[in-house]
């Protein structure tokens, strides 16, 4: 039991890290359509799984598929509602902020797994949990007064991702204890990928081809290392982790983002967004030492 914890821990500090990532991806796509950018992302992802599941020998089959229909089309549309809250979010306003609140997922999990599936968290853990909201308000309040536009709907975005993340992890980790990984995965990035072509449809966005090659590796690295392996790990975890434990291994991601931002971006965040930062990554590491 205690090896297994260590191996669900060792996953999401990998998921963590792969996943600051993402945010650098998405900004090498300025001129892409959010929506288009998330559809590529779950394609490649799938055909990354897909190419794995055959080297492995693992099979497909339908009728898996279809007794499990109702998990993953719920999974499939939270997971693809957290990706294009988070694209809105890394166009919306820095790195720091966009990461930093997606990862107040620990905080909603702790919400969601206490009042829907009665998990009750520990003194600390609630500390933790107030200690990451007054970061989380100070860089609201640092958004506010530097008067850049559009930070303000970054930062909901990213807020909202990490909610839709949090019901994520709390409905896939019972399911996840009785279902194979990536036969599952599989699964829930092709039903995210039926979600986003509904909005896609719906929007009426171009499916245009993607004429620019230089567009090529940026999506293919954010449809590998952020989305099949970091996902995959991460949902992995959560066989022997609680919901919100799992979602604070992703603390690496800001962290991890943002020296990226300094490097390639020159993006280097202010100092009242570097305390908010600390509060908010503080908190989550109370409440994953809380229980």
């Amino acid at each position: 039991m205690i090896k297994s914890r260590r191996v669900a821990l060792l996953e999401g500090i990998l998921a963590g890290f792969l996943f600051s990532t993402a945010a650098i991806f998405i900004r090498l796509l300025p001129e892409m359509n959010v929506l288009l950018i998330v559809f590529w992302r779950l394609i490649i992802a799938c055909a990354t799984l897909a190419v794995i599941i055959l080297i492995l020998r693992k099979t497909l089959r339908t009728n898996f598929a279809w007794r499990n229909f109702k998990d993953f089309s719920i999974l499939g549309i939270l997971l693809s509602s957290h990706f294009i809250l988070f694209v809105l979010a890394v166009r919306n306003t820095s790195l720091l902020n966009a990461t930093v609140l997606v990862n107040t997922t620990p905080i909603f999990s702790m919400f969601i797994s206490t009042f829907i599936y009665s998990t009750k968290p520990s003194k600390p853990a609630l500390a933790g949990m107030i200690l990451s909201f007054i970061g989380a308000g100070v860089i609201t309040m640092g958004d506010i007064r530097s008067g850049v536009g559009g930070n303000i709907m970054g930062d909901l975005a990213a807020i909202l991702a990490a909610i839709a993340e949090g019901f994520y992890l709390n409905y896939g980790r019972v399911r996840r204890r009785r279902l194979p990984l990536l036969s599952t995965m599989f699964g829930i990035y092709f039903a995210a990928v039926i979600t986003v072509v509904g909005g896609i449809v719906v929007t009426r966005s171009s499916f245009d081809s993607i004429e620019n090659l230089g567009l090529l590796l940026p999506l293919v690295g954010l449809g590998i290392l952020p989305t099949a392996a970091a996902h995959t790990l991460f949902f992995s975890s959560l066989s022997n982790l609680k919901s919100y434990e799992t979602a604070t291994m992703a603390l690496l991601e800001p962290l991890g983002a943002t020296l990226f931002g300094v490097v390639i971006f020159s993006e280097v965040p202010l100092p009242i967004f570097i305390v908010g930062s600390i509060l908010v990554l503080v908190g989550l590491f109370v409440v994953a030492s809380g229980d």
